[in-house]
């Protein structure tokens, strides 16, 4: 078959994509490495744990963390039908105003927040209606009205009597503040963009979809990109397509560049890769979110389960009063969230016991990924350079620190609660050792297929193509140039609409 678009990678971005060319009689592929989302785990929230892995895990380990006291960190990546958006926990955040003003400003025009919010809207189905800041008659839903529940009301009534203010819609583009979650739930199970834009209309005519799709390198001529190749079935297969798009994710897009000889030249050769288009940022500037534990379990009555989701409510909040925005974001679950890998030993305690995780999310450390060797058995080195910079691990201690005042307020004392981690015997002036010791993604890796001008970018901010090639575009959070403030699936979806509008139009 001739395709006029063979996509690579059916997660948060891809799903929507694969849609709007439908939509508009294109012909495409859709090769996705991962199965369908037949693993019952997927749609109940609480299991999101049971999906680390699992076959639908990729299951990357970060190197060494200097920062972190010497540990890998595990980064759970959806390998299956809806990527990571099958993994998550279904937050809905679009980060803050200055977020994409800031893009503007690092040489991406048309991408501030005025730009933004029309796409947004479009994917929206909001419970709450439409309005100036929300949509109500998008393909994906976006729900506030579930039933809530009671220990996570009382975090929330916390929250306040520590000091911060409530925030009725984090989403209206001023982040700071205690919320309620926005969550893309329907009928209380997992609603992502698979389920949204792509399994409605899988038997279309113009769609080949292809799952166990395991993409290798592009096809490349001179510097224009036909096509693909692939492992399917026990074999080595190609398609070729009028254009490339890579919805790969933060990690696997820039791998599938290395490993085809785009990226920077030296580390190529260096490598034993022969390089084909010498482009410096290829793998660089990654960035991610970073969480460490606060945990109590309680004495008075057993904490409950909920009806929807483990996590229902977060906070934003400046570290340090100076900041133009919120650098913080703690994130509150009805369950306990032991780390995995914990330098200590093993984390354990009860099963009776509620999370509040300090959260960064405007880190200022920065990584990469690069290649081990030539050979595609050759893993892929993920350096997240996590808290390699002070001022980051000074801005999760703050809100480690304030999760522990919450967990001492009178809004949760009816619940007796005692404190499991970091526990009575570390005081707030020793919680550097606990942080760096604890500290787990917030499984939002970013940023290393940037976009905009500069020498280490690598993608146009107005086409989505690949400097200095034809023939392929990126679409995913792997082109964000600066992480945002909060969860970083919406942003994912919305870059999504925004290719899907460059090539076709609304």
């Amino acid at each position: 078959m001739e395709f006029d678009y063979v996509l690579i990678g059916a997660g948060s971005a891809g799903n929507v994509i694969a849609r709007r060319l439908l939509d508009a009689g294109k012909r495409i592929a859709v090769l996705e490495a991962g199965d369908y989302d037949i693993n019952p785990n997927i749609p109940p929230l609480y299991n999101l744990g049971m999906l680390w892995h699992s076959e639908q895990d990729w299951d990357y380990y970060t190197t060494e963390q200097a920062g972190c006291a010497g540990r890998r960190i595990h980064l759970p990546r959806g390998k299956v039908m809806g990527g990571s958006h099958a993994l998550n926990a279904t937050i809905w955040v679009r980060g803050d105003r200055w977020d994409y003003t800031n893009w503007e400003k690092s040489g991406c025009p048309g991408w501030g927040w005025d730009d933004v919010l029309p796409f947004y809207k479009t994917i929206e189905n909001f419970d709450g209606g439409s309005s100036k800041t929300h949509g109500g008659s998008g393909l994906l839903d976006v729900v506030q009205d579930f039933a809530r529940n009671p220990i996570q009301e009382d975090m929330l009534a916390g929250a306040q009597e520590i000091g911060i203010a409530f925030n009725e819609d984090y989403n209206s583009g001023s982040v700071e503040g205690v919320s309620r979650m926005q969550l893309n739930v329907r009928d209380g199970k997992r609603f992502n963009t698979w389920h949204a834009y792509l399994k409605p209309v899988a038997e279309h005519p113009n769609l080949t979809l292809l799952t166990g799709a395991h993409v290798r390198r592009l096809l490349i001529a001179d510097g224009h990109v036909t096509g693909v190749e692939f492992d399917h079935k026990g074999s080595r297969q190609m398609i070729q397509a009028g254009e490339t798009i890579l919805s790969a994710g933060a990690i696997n897009t820039p791998e599938i560049l290395l490993r085809s000889g785009i990226g920077p030249a030296a580390e190529l050769r260096d490598a034993g890769i022969q390089a084909v288009h010498d482009l410096p940022g290829v793998g660089k500037n990654l960035q991610d979110h970073l969480l460490s534990p606060v945990i109590f379990t309680t004495k008075a009555k057993p904490v409950p389960m909920g009806d929807v989701a483990p996590a229902e409510v977060h906070f934003f909040a400046k570290s340090h009063p100076d900041l133009p925005v919120a650098d913080t974001q703690p994130i509150f679950f009805s369950v306990p969230m032991y780390s995995q890998d914990y330098a200590q030993g093993e984390m354990t305690g009860p099963d009776n016991a509620f999370s509040m995780l300090g959260g960064l999310v405007r880190p200022q450390s920065r990584g990469e990924i690069t290649l081990s060797g030539p050979g595609e058995q050759n893993p892929l080195l993920i350096d997240l350079g996590a808290l390699s910079e002070q001022a980051d691990v000074d801005a999760l201690v703050a809100s480690v620190r304030q999760c522990r005042e919450i967990g001492r307020t009178q809004a949760l004392a009816g619940w007796e609660p005692e404190e499991i981690y970091p526990g009575p015997g570390i005081s707030d002036d020793e919680l550097e050792q606990y942080v760096r010791e604890s500290v787990v993604t917030y499984h939002h890796q970013v940023g290393t297929c940037k976009m905009g001008v500069d020498a280490l970018s690598v993608v146009d901010p107005g086409t989505f193509r690949v400097h200095g090639l034809s023939g392929v575009r990126i679409a995913d959070a792997s082109i964000m140039p600066l992480i945002p403030t909060g969860n970083t699936n919406a942003p994912s979806v919305m870059i999504g609409e925004r290719l899907a509008h460059v090539l076709v139009g609304s």
